[in-house]
């Protein structure tokens, strides 16, 4: 099936119309290139697109200013130049100065100076100029202010958010170094007492050692010895 044609007429769609735009300038300059490779053809082109901006392409070895003097010429048609006037050029220029000298009058006033030629009326409305430029100026000072201070309170309240959790860390810390120095002191005493009873034969030191070992090791059950001054003392440990 063949291609359908497409009706010639304004693309509504913004984006299509740059697209195809885009695609069919392109084609154009490609045909115009080959048209003037292929029969030797002096073609000069300038497209303007529906933005302003401007594409050109000229045979080569020539330019675009060769190609319109020629049309000038074969058509007897001149292009107006845009010669800017003598007179024109001078009251632009004048105007300027003026301007500039409004503008600098208006700056020494509002530094209070040349001020000798103001009337009432002219003070009054300066001074309420001046009055609102200041409350403006104010206003942005209290805004600047108020984010520093909101930037102060941040920061505040994280320093003692840290502070707190340092503190809470260094009682936890402080907590377990009196829980190890309790244990160690305890496990001390209870060497203190073994050694107290060197000496002592072995059945007395079970007897009082009975309620002490419980605390070292709560799987170990102490077995009743078999005492006897004839026969030898047997200690098990049943686990």
């Amino acid at each position: 099936m063949g291609r359908g044609k497409i009706e010639i007429k304004r693309i509504e769609n913004t984006t299509t119309r740059q697209v195809t735009f885009s695609k069919r300038r392109g084609g154009l300059i490609k045909k115009t290139k080959e048209l003037s490779v292929l029969c030797d053809a002096q073609i000069g082109i300038i497209i303007f697109s529906s933005t302003g901006k401007m594409w050109q392409w000229c045979t080569e070895a020539l330019r675009m200013e060769q190609i319109i003097e020629r049309y000038q010429i074969t058509t007897g048609a001149r292009i107006a130049e845009r010669d800017h006037p003598r007179e024109e050029f001078i009251h632009d220029m004048a105007m300027l100065r003026q301007e500039t000298l409004r503008l600098e009058l208006g700056i020494q006033r509002y530094l209070g100076e040349d001020m000798g030629c103001l009337q009432y009326e002219d003070l009054n409305k300066l001074e309420q100029e001046l009055e609102n430029s200041v409350a403006k100026v104010r206003n942005r000072q209290n805004e600047l202010l108020q984010q520093q201070m909101e930037n102060l309170r941040r920061k505040e309240r994280i320093l003692e958010e840290e502070n707190n959790n340092l503190s809470t860390w260094e009682q936890r810390a402080v907590l377990e170094f009196e829980k190890a120095r309790m244990e160690a002191s305890k496990g001390m005493n209870v060497m203190d007492e073994f050694s107290l009873f060197e000496d002592q034969p072995a059945g007395s030191i079970l007897q009082l050692a009975s309620p002490v070992l419980p605390h070292f090791h709560p799987y170990l059950q102490l077995a009743q010895p078999n005492i006897n001054p004839h026969q030898d003392t047997n200690i098990c440990f049943k686990t």
